[in-house]
């Protein structure tokens, strides 16, 4: 009889669940409008490569690649922090603002010294753009010096 009286209670037509319920929709409805205007006023990161392949190389040999870029978005873009996956790989980056249209380099140094086969490293980007993390990768084989 306990169950028999809770479940008007508790049902889905319950005045007080669906004022709860068109609450909860119209803050989704809001969130998802002030996302599309905060993603209509960033800056949009767009690199022509995202993963470089350095090939095949000796061990202990240093390489560098430089990945360009270009903020396709309308607003500044602020890059602020790069981490890698590994002390042998280090990134450089602009530490000014790159505005709208403008182009740039995230340089990066790969240092094979006891490394030994396929590596992959990541490179991860914190910036101000929508997603705020983006990763770049570098690959390579390295083998044995002759």
């Amino acid at each position: 009889m306990l169950l028999v009286g809770l479940l008007p209670m508790m049902s889905c037509n319950n005045p007080a669940n669906k004022v709860e319920n068109n609450k909860s929709t119209v803050q989704s409805k809001t969130s998802v409008a002030n996302a599309k205007a905060t993603s209509e006023k960033a800056p949009v990161l767009n690199f022509d490569e995202t993963v470089h392949d350095f090939g095949k190389m000796a061990q202990g040999e240093i390489v560098k690649n430089s990945f360009h870029f270009k903020n396709t978005g309308n607003a500044d873009l602020l890059i602020s922090h790069i981490s890698t996956s590994c002390g042998c790989t280090v990134g450089k980056y602009p530490h000014q603002a790159v505005k709208p249209g403008e182009e740039g380099n995230i340089e990066v140094t790969f240092n094979s010294a006891y490394k030994m086969g396929y590596q992959n490293k990541s490179i991860m980007i914190l910036s101000n753009t929508q997603p705020k993390r983006i990763v770049l990768r570098i690959k390579a084989m390295v083998t044995l010096p002759k």
